[in-house]
C-alpha cells in the first residue's frame, strides 16, 4: 500500500510539473521582513491563463499576515484584457480580507488596457428591468401607448404600399408577373379544399337548424333562401377570408420575417430594389385577384350543403331549392360580396406583409410576428365587416 501511495504521489507531482511547464506565465514570491509580500510576474499572460492565474495568486496569499501586497508587473511580455480583470478580481478579493494591493512597475501597454476599463462598472450591479404589480391605470396607459405605435406603424407602412402601387401602375412592365402567379396558386388554388369542406359545412349546419324551426309553420321552402342570403351577404365573404387569413397573412409574415432574420430584405436594398415592390406587391394583386373568385366558391359550396339538408331532410326537390335560392340572391347582394372580399383580400395582405416587415432579432420573432399577423387581420376583417353591414344596410 505504501509502495502504491508513494507511486500515485509521484504521478501527481509529475503532473503538476507537466502543467506548469506548459504555462507562459511565472509567478514569484518574496516577503520583505514579513510585512510586504512582492508577487512577480513573468512571461505572456492572456484570458485562457485567467483563472489559473488567480487561483495561484489567491493561494500565495492564504495564510499570510502581511500587511501590503506588492504585484511587480515588470516581467511581464504580455497582458491582454483577461489578464487585467484577473488582477482586479485579485485586488477586491484582497480588500475584502483586508489587505491592501498594489500593482508596481506596470509596463505602459498593460497601462493603456487598464485605462480602458470602467472599475466602478465591474462593481456596479446589472441593471434589470423593473418587476412587480402594476396598477389598472398604468396598464391601460401602457396598452394605449403599445396600440398607437403599432397603429402609425401600420398606417406608415399601408403608405409606403399605395406609393408602391401607384408606381407600378405608371410602369406596369417592372410588375413581376411570375410572383404574381405564384402566390395566386399559393393563395387560391392550394386553399380550394378547405374553402369547399368548410363553405358545405356551414351550409350544412345553417339548413339544419333553420329547419327545426320553419319545420313547424311548414315553411320548408324558405330555408334555401335563408342558407342563400345567410351565405352570400355575410358567412361566404367572412369565412373566406378567415380562413385565407390562417393560410396566407401568416405565410406572408413568416416568409418576409424569416428573410429579415437572415439579412435578405438588407440584401434587396443594397442592390437597389424596393422591398414593398419587390415582396408586398406581387402578393397584394394575387391575393385581391384570388379571393372574390374564393369567395363565388364559397357561396356555391354553402349552397351546395344547404341543398343536401333540403332534399334529404325537408322533401324538396333540387330545382326548387336551387330557384328559391336564385330569387333570394340579387346582383347587389353578390356585387357587395365581392366588393368586401377585395376588402378582405387588401387586409390579409397587408398586414401579413406587415408584420413580417416589422420582425426584429432572432428567429424567435418570426413565431411572434405569425401569431400576430392572423389575430390583427381577423380582427381587421371583423371591424371591417360590421361597417360594410351598417353602410349597406342604408344603401
Amino acid at each position: 500500500m505504501e509502495t502504491e501511495g508513494a507511486i500515485a504521489l509521484a504521478e501527481s507531482d509529475r503532473v503538476i510539473h507537466d502543467r506548469k511547464a506548459k504555462l507562459n506565465y511565472d509567478v514569484r514570491t518574496d516577503a520583505d521582513n514579513g510585512d510586504v509580500l512582492t508577487l512577480f510576474l513573468r512571461g505572456r499572460i492572456t484570458l485562457t491563463d485567467a483563472d489559473r492565474l488567480f487561483s495561484e495568486l489567491e493561494a500565495a496569499l492564504t495564510g499570510r499576515e502581511s500587511s501590503t501586497v506588492r504585484i511587480d508587473l515588470a516581467g511581464v511580455s504580455y497582458m491582454d484584457g483577461g489578464g487585467v480583470l484577473t488582477l482586479f478580481r485579485l485586488e477586491d478579493s484582497a480588500r475584502k480580507a483586508g489587505i491592501p494591493v498594489t500593482l508596481v512597475r506596470v509596463p505602459e501597454e498593460i497601462s493603456r488596457i487598464m485605462g480602458l476599463i470602467d472599475r466602478e462598472g465591474l462593481t456596479r450591479p446589472a441593471l434589470r428591468a423593473r418587476s412587480g404589480p402594476t396598477g389598472i391605470m398604468e396598464a391601460l396607459g401602457s396598452a394605449g401607448v403599445k396600440i398607437s405605435r403599432d397603429f402609425f406603424a401600420m398606417m406608415a407602412f399601408l403608405g409606403d404600399l399605395i406609393r408602391a402601387m401607384l408606381y407600378l401602375i405608371r410602369r406596369p412592365r417592372e410588375l413581376r408577373l411570375e410572383d404574381v402567379f405564384f402566390y395566386m396558386r399559393r393563395v387560391g388554388a392550394e386553399g380550394l379544399p378547405i374553402v369547399g369542406l368548410i363553405s358545405v359545412l356551414m351550409g350544412l349546419i345553417i339548413a339544419f337548424m333553420s329547419s327545426l324551426q320553419l319545420k313547424q309553420f311548414g315553411a320548408n321552402v324558405y330555408v334555401a333562401s335563408l342558407v342563400a342570403v345567410a351565405i352570400v351577404r355575410e358567412l361566404g365573404p367572412i369565412m373566406t377570408a378567415i380562413l385565407v387569413a390562417g393560410r396566407s397573412a401568416s405565410a406572408f409574415a413568416a416568409e418576409i420575417g424569416t428573410m429579415r432574420v437572415n439579412d435578405e430584405v438588407d440584401a434587396l436594398i443594397t442592390m437597389g430594389f424596393d422591398p414593398i415592390r419587390f415582396l408586398v406587391v406581387p402578393k397584394m394583386i394575387a391575393t385581391i385577384i384570388v379571393l372574390p373568385l374564393l369567395t363565388l366558391y364559397a357561396d356555391l359550396f354553402g349552397i351546395l350543403g344547404g341543398m343536401i339538408v333540403g332534399v334529404a331532410g325537408l322533401d324538396l326537390t333540387a330545382y326548387t331549392y336551387l330557384e328559391a335560392s336564385r330569387r333570394s340572391i340579387t346582383v347587389f347582394y353578390l356585387n357587395a360580396s365581392l366588393i368586401k372580399a377585395a376588402a378582405f383580400a387588401c387586409i390579409i395582405a397587408w398586414i401579413g406583409c406587415q408584420r413580417g416587415f416589422q420582425v426584429r432579432g432572432g428567429v424567435e420573432e418570426v413565431g411572434a410576428a405569425t401569431t400576430s399577423a392572423v389575430v390583427t387581420a381577423i380582427l381587421l376583417i371583423v371591424v371591417v365587416d360590421s361597417a360594410f353591414a351598417v353602410v349597406l344596410h342604408y344603401i
